[in-house]
């Protein structure tokens, strides 16, 4: 039989080997890893909520499309495109047809906490719901939940839609860019 405090020295050193090669192994593996934001739809939404719901929740999401920059750093390129048109469409002076902010599903933003659920995940398509919980209540609980479909661009995850409710009206940032080029035709 082997004594009690043999058995305590090997565990301890073994354990204390294991952790060395897991502190040196760990640097080489998460710089391999691509970082869930740049990769994995709901580390992209997390990291948006997480940004829109900071200090008294009212900063909102409109740093998602406030310029070509971001926009390309979040939308897909048929997203933009058709944005752009819809952009160009719009009369000097005219706000454009998206003119509140989509990723907060409203005129004021108000995100005091989010839950993220992935709907779908495929290989090149994804679906991604985000509840909002914020301070004021909203008259339909479906006003709280704002839909993001994501594909893969250039082998990265883009969104390539928002959608939700207002009032308990269903609303798309496609449908909505859509019309209004169906407007001015």
């Amino acid at each position: 039989m082997i004594p009690r405090r043999k058995i305590a020295r090997r565990t301890l050193l073994l354990t204390g080997i294991a952790g060395l090669l897991a502190g040196a192994l760990s640097p080489r593996a998460r710089a391999a890893q691509p970082s869930p934001s740049q990769n994995d739809p709901v580390g992209i939404i997390t990291a948006i909520y997480t940004r829109a719901a900071k200090g008294k929740g009212d900063g909102g999401g409109g740093f998602v499309i406030e310029n070509k920059a971001a926009k390309a750093k979040y939308l897909s390129k048929s997203l933009i495109d058709l944005w752009a048109k819809a952009d160009a469409n719009t009369p000097k002076g005219d706000v454009g047809p998206i003119d509140f902010d989509p990723v907060t599903n409203s005129q004021e933003p108000d995100v005091k906490s989010f839950k993220v659920d992935a709907e779908k995940l495929e290989a090149d398509k994804a679906v991604i719901a985000v509840t909002i919980t914020g301070k004021l209540l909203r008259m339909k609980a479906t006003d709280n939940v704002v839909r993001y479909n994501f594909v893969r661009d250039d082998k990265q995850w883009k969104i390539d839609d928002i959608s939700g409710t207002i009032d308990g009206e269903a609303w798309s940032i496609r449908d909505i860019l859509k019309e209004s080029l169906k407007d001015l035709a």
